[in-house]
């Protein structure tokens, strides 16, 4: 429903905007982390995991020990679940959702007829069917898994034959398995397989070094950091990728560790590089007793191909190049303080730029036409100004900003600029922009917000928002 509808209905509801990507990528490595029940997994989207069991319930102390494990290892986590154990991939996800909490179809006595007794009473919607093809089966009567499988299972072949070539020829037009219930039913029964694309973990580049004698002076430390930093970068360049992001650990003696954290603006392989951002952020390390173990993780890497080193030798030997001068920056100043601004489809003058990462690509067809000159310094948000001797409609002629009164010698204007009525509220006003010239010669770009008589509001405001060279 709406969400005003469902406000007036529960005035309380919290909305929170839908991250589908985000969603799917909690699910992956809730995924990963499911296979300490089995060898592997595999995604049911959007709030399914399927873990292969297969000879592994004797390690928990049997079937429901190993249901009980699941049910309490979510639980730590705050997650609701619903598990159930079956021979295939179909009767598991038809008990998960349809059957009893904690449903267990053991998989010694599988057969159809078995199967069929526990399963027949759960709905069609158990065989994961698109919603039309639910509907059709409700209007021919077919409610239950019983009921499809007396349909398509009848004790004369003949009878059987025909059965299921009636149900193809009415799906005939569906090819995706969830529009085809007898393709469903015979996966559930365990007649046809159905493939899953297993989930495989990625382990993260990761270097240690376990130190003989515990470290307590500072260039000790930084010649360890360089050969992490070295090693590092050949288990990079065996996997063909760069690292975005590095956590350092330093682990001391009195089992106190500490993590410093480096984000790079581009994927890098350069050891000497990795070697002076962290030697930045070591200068607050208190050793206490003695670091006695120093690891060194990529927790974000990205593909980087082979390049000839010496192409770009000389930029990086002097320093200049703009991904390590960025980097050098931001170890410096703060991981938000390095940003550019990149324009914006926005005729609103403080919406027409936005500010991003340094080397993010930049959104093609987002910069805005302007048909105008406007001014190199433009204020962060509009200053008000008191405009004197002007009409309500005319052009002002003195205006008084941050205590002073200054005199208009000469203006230019007005250009008119209407709201984003799209994304504001209707009672939002348009403006009158002027560019002015004072007594001195200095520029400035002043407008006026709102026109007498409008109806949204009383008099008009006036605002100063830019300044020229």
């Amino acid at each position: 429903m709406l969400l005003a509808d469902a406000r007036a209905l529960c005035p309380d509801l919290v909305a929170v905007p839908a991250d589908p990507a985000g969603d799917l990528a909690a699910l992956e490595k809730l995924a990963v982390w499911a296979q300490r029940w089995g060898p592997w997994s595999a995604l049911d989207p959007p709030d399914g995991v399927l873990v292969d069991v297969t000879g592994v319930a004797h390690l928990f102390g049997g079937e429901e020990a190993l249901l009980a494990d699941v049910a309490q290892a979510f639980a730590r986590r705050g997650l609701a679940t619903r598990a159930a154990l079956a021979p295939t991939a179909g009767a598991a996800w038809a008990l998960a959702h349809f059957g009893p909490p904690g449903a267990i179809l053991h998989p010694f006595r599988a057969g159809e007829e078995h199967m069929l007794r526990h399963l027949g009473d759960l709905p069609v919607a158990a065989l994961r069917l698109d919603d039309d093809v639910l509907t059709v089966l409700r209007r021919l009567g077919i409610k239950r898994l019983g009921e499809l499988a007396g349909v398509s299972g009848a004790d004369d072949p003949a009878r059987e034959a025909a059965a299921r070539d009636a149900l193809r020829r009415r799906f005939r037009n569906h090819r995706s398995p969830a529009a085809n219930p007898l393709l469903r039913l015979d996966q559930l029964l365990g007649k046809v397989p159905e493939p899953l694309l297993p989930v495989i973990a990625r382990p993260m580049p990761m270097v240690q070094r376990r130190l003989m004698e515990p470290l307590r002076h500072r260039d000790l430390l930084d010649r360890v950091v360089e050969d992490l930093a070295h090693d590092m970068v050949r288990a990079l360049e065996a996997r063909g990728e760069g690292a975005r992001r590095l956590e350092l650990a330093l682990w001391r003696v009195d089992g106190e560790a500490l993590t410093r954290r480096i984000e790079l603006a581009a994927a890098t392989r350069e050891a000497s590089h990795i070697t002076r951002l962290f030697a930045a952020r070591l200068d607050d390390v208190e050793a206490g007793f003695g670091i006695e173990m120093v690891q060194l993780r990529a927790s974000w890497s990205e593909p980087l191909a082979l390049s000839q080193a010496d192409l770009d030798a000389a930029a990086e030997d002097h320093g200049t190049a703009l991904a390590a001068c960025i980097d050098r920056l931001t170890v410096r100043l703060g991981p938000k303080a390095v940003t550019r601004p990149v324009a914006r489809a926005s005729h609103i003058p403080e919406r027409a730029q936005t500010w991003q990462l340094p080397l993010a690509p930049v959104p093609s067809g987002q910069a805005a036409h302007t048909f105008n000159i406007r001014p190199l310094k433009l204020l962060e948000r509009a200053e008000p100004i008191a405009v004197l001797y002007a009409s309500p409609d005319g052009v002002p002629q003195r205006f008084r900003w941050r205590g002073e009164v200054r005199e208009v010698t000469r203006v230019e204007g007005p250009e008119r600029i209407a709201p984003e009525w799209w994304c504001e509220r209707s009672t939002a006003r348009l403006r009158d922009y002027y560019r002015i010239e004072d007594e001195t010669g200095r520029r400035y770009w002043i407008f006026r917000q709102g026109l007498l008589g409008d109806g949204r509001g009383g008099v008009p405001d006036w605002f100063l928002h830019g300044l020229y060279a």
